[in-house]
């Protein structure tokens, strides 16, 4: 859909470098705050020109597939350079333009440090975005350009921010703050990840760096399942938060110690 085609607003906004990222590190997330009846968004940063396996469209029409799947209410993509995303003035307030616009509670951020550096750099990008979008006296600019059509600054002008950011650390060697149970959700999740039949059905490009696609299943599966023992439940999703968390009542703290 266009980016402003619709006045959205988000309760949780997923962003990440790369269309099939929020697939694959906090997809059961998504499916379980859409089903609590919450509006839930994902910003792709980039179009994805660089990778080894297929194409900007046929990536496009995937993500769109699987943000079906996930319940998402909006996903766009910006159109910073693939595999050269950089934490620049102009990134960071092309993202305040959608923070303003869509207005989300929570931010989901890729963890800050990362094999792939456009995964670690979304994640201080990200951070960095969210303070200044809620500085009143920053300046969107006249337009962004996207892969559509022009966005006005009058798209979503007022500051704000997040009251929220957490960091989605599923392929980072840190202990977890928290797991979100996503049991119920892991066949959604899985079947929204392989709707990215460019990336994940088997071919001979990028053969020697892609998972064999009948291996998917179970390293997907098998990862969750880890998280999810962490926490006293089948499947699970880790994520890192930077502040302390704060509890009433210390008879409601889920998980067994013994």
């Amino acid at each position: 859909m266009p980016i402003d085609a619709i006045d959205f607003r988000a309760d949780v906004l997923a962003i990440a470098a790369h269309r099939d990222d929020v697939e694959q590190t906090c997809g059961g997330t998504l499916l379980r705050m859409a089903a609590r009846g919450l509006r839930t968004a994902i910003l792709d940063l980039t179009q994805g020109e660089a990778g080894t396996r297929g194409t900007t469209q046929e990536r496009a029409r995937e993500a769109e597939e699987a943000a079906s799947i996930l319940g998402v209410g909006w996903r766009q993509a910006l159109t910073l350079p693939d595999g050269a995303i950089e934490n620049t003035l102009e990134n960071r307030v092309a993202m305040v333009r959608v923070l303003r616009r869509l207005r989300p509670r929570v931010v989901i951020l890729p963890y800050w440090q990362a094999r792939h550096p456009d995964h670690a750099i979304t994640g201080t990008l990200g951070y960095d975005a969210c303070f200044l979008a809620g500085l009143k006296k920053i300046d969107t600019g006249t337009e962004i350009r996207g892969p559509q059509e022009a966005i006005s600054a009058s798209w979503g002008g007022d500051p704000h921010r997040p009251f929220k950011i957490v960091y989605a650390s599923l392929y980072a060697d840190v202990r977890p703050s928290f797991v979100v149970d996503i049991t119920p959700f892991i066949e959604q999740r899985h079947q929204a990840l392989m709707a990215y039949r460019s990336q994940y059905a088997n071919q001979s490009a990028g053969s020697g760096l892609f998972v064999p696609e009948e291996e998917i299943r179970e390293r997907t599966f098998a990862e969750a399942r880890h998280y999810g023992l962490l926490a006293g439940v089948r499947y699970g999703e880790p994520f890192v938060q930077k502040e302390v968390g704060l509890i009433d009542d210390l008879t409601l703290l889920p998980v067994q110690s013994i």
